[in-house]
């Protein structure tokens, strides 16, 4: 037997043992959609993980969805209406970001490697552009010169600093994110000067980071950079994107960041920042955070099985969805993603198991040797930490099973 990652805090059941989402059982909603594989998002708790966020942290805070986490298109309406801004990260997601009724004023766009085309267009729309180098710096004047606009320009910066602990590190030496700091003072300054309207800095160390001191001591040396960038231009950067960081806990004995001493931290940091940056704003740019305990895929039994001794329930699910929870998503070593049999949520376990998918390969394991109710043929899979990276991150079209549905309720 091995263990599973914790049920997020907020997931229920009713009385017959059913999990409810938003409110309603989960194989009424599977019955709804038509079909499973489903996602299914529950905006109550999209509304609270915001609410809980926003008391934490200092007053006057932005907070951002950067929606690469998950892009479903009612879920992004939804979030536009808790957040202050959205960050995305290609021409794509822009085109998703304005389909969803969110102005461009409120849109901010990072990421190496832009196309020309994908520049026109946000420059033309109005999106703040988060410049990633010198060489797109020049692209994107050039393109505001010829659209007869001024540009709205952030600069991301390179930090000569890491998130330590982070599953993902974006910052701190030779990276393809953001201009090396020592740099950036001459490329703001030489943006003022060519008439583009300088939005601020975009300082991104790392994300998925679940140390919270390590997250204190980084967002403090973030709000100290942003000082010593801000004297070195002469000017106070109209917003100061800190970035995200914070992780979520995935499987067994992580431990949730504590977001309330992190707010208490970033309060005094701001406090104490440096006078170039008295008039500055402040915000933070989370998407895994604020999505992925809200969200849970559900897959069919469609095989019961014994070889050698072990059950394997076999789903019509699998990593064609959720890439993450099969293992196959930047994890070293396998490990269980929350699971629960969805019409036993709240059952003793009787048995272990492994929950595998229905594609042609050993990758497609959802729970590998797992301790649950009883199971049968028809009983719907519950994988839980779902919010995120879930859909949007997976191979949809691999051995051609096509795209799971999505609804948010």
């Amino acid at each position: 037997m091995k263990p599973m990652g914790a049920i997020p805090a907020g997931w229920r059941s009713d009385a017959d043992g059913m999990l409810l989402v938003g409110g309603q059982r989960a194989n009424m909603l599977v019955a709804a959609a038509g079909d499973t594989p489903l996602f299914l998002y529950d905006g109550a708790l999209l509304t609270a993980r915001v609410a809980a966020l926003r008391a934490a942290m200092p007053t006057g805070l932005s907070i951002h969805y950067a929606m690469k986490a998950n892009p479903f298109a009612p879920l992004v309406a939804h979030m536009a209406t808790l957040v202050d801004g959205i960050d995305i990260a290609s021409g794509g997601e822009l085109h998703m970001a304005v389909a969803a009724g969110i102005s461009p004023q409120h849109i901010s766009f990072a990421g190496p490697g832009k196309r020309d085309r994908e520049l026109h267009a946000a420059i033309a729309a109005g999106v703040t552009v988060n410049l990633e180098s010198t060489g797109e710096a020049d692209r994107a004047l050039h393109i505001a010169a010829t659209l007869g606009v001024t540009p709205r320009l952030a600069v991301r910066v390179n930090p000569s600093f890491d998130l330590k602990g982070s599953g993902m590190k974006m910052g701190g030496g030779a990276k393809p994110f953001g201009v090396d700091a020592d740099s950036v003072p001459a490329l703001v300054r030489r943006l003022i000067a060519a008439g583009a309207e300088w939005r601020g800095l975009h300082i991104f160390a790392g994300s998925q980071a679940l140390d919270t001191a390590a997250i204190i001591e980084t967002q403090a040396a973030t709000v100290a950079l942003a000082g010593k960038l801000a004297e070195a231009v002469g000017t106070a950067p109209p917003l100061v994107n800190l970035g995200g960081g914070l992780g979520v806990p995935y499987f067994p004995n992580e431990v949730p960041v504590n977001i309330l001493a992190v707010g208490t931290a970033l309060d005094e940091a701001l406090i104490r920042r440096a006078d170039a940056l008295s008039s500055s704003r402040f915000a933070l740019e989370l998407g895994r955070w604020l999505v992925a305990e809200a969200g849970v895929y559900l897959c069919r039994i469609v095989d019961r099985k014994i070889s050698h001794g072990e059950t394997y329930l076999v789903t019509d699910g699998g990593l064609h969805h959720q890439l993450a929870a099969s293992g196959n998503f930047g994890t070293v070593v396998r490990r269980n993603y929350p699971l629960a049999i969805a019409g036993r949520f709240e059952a003793e376990p009787e048995e272990v198991v492994s929950v595998v998918g229905c594609l042609c390969t050993p990758l497609d394991r959802l729970g590998d040797q797992i301790y649950v109710p009883r199971a049968n043929v028809g009983d719907l899979v519950a994988v839980f930490m779902a919010g995120a990276y879930g859909a949007s991150a997976s191979p949809s079209s691999f051995l051609g099973h096509g795209p799971a549905l999505e609804r948010l309720v």
